[in-house]
């Protein structure tokens, strides 16, 4: 039997319009799309196992946005800095 999250999450009118207009954007990166759709989402009452379903990705991917937007509101939707050594490109006009 699916359990509902202990992080319910409701919106100001500030935070639903800045994440419906990430949601819907075609110009953002995939994963800031997917971060604000599964807190509209959740936002709606689904569950976690039900966002997964619908948006194709694991529950627990689901649930470890759940708490980071709940914790951190939408500060916690970015990335955070990651450990070792950044990732480097060649430079640009090499050729």
């Amino acid at each position: 039997m699916p359990r509902h999250s202990p992080y319910r999450i409701e919106l100001s009118d500030e935070e639903h319009a800045v994440l419906e207009h990430v949601a819907r954007s075609y110009t953002l990166p995939y994963w800031q799309v997917i971060r604000a759709q599964m807190v509209l989402m959740a936002a709606q009452g689904m569950r976690n196992d039900q966002i997964a379903a619908e948006l194709r990705c694991r529950r627990e991917v689901v649930s470890q946005w759940r708490k980071r937007f709940f914790e951190q509101r939408l500060g916690g939707l970015e990335d955070r800095p990651r450990r070792g050594r950044p990732p480097t490109f060649p430079p640009s006009g090499a050729g």
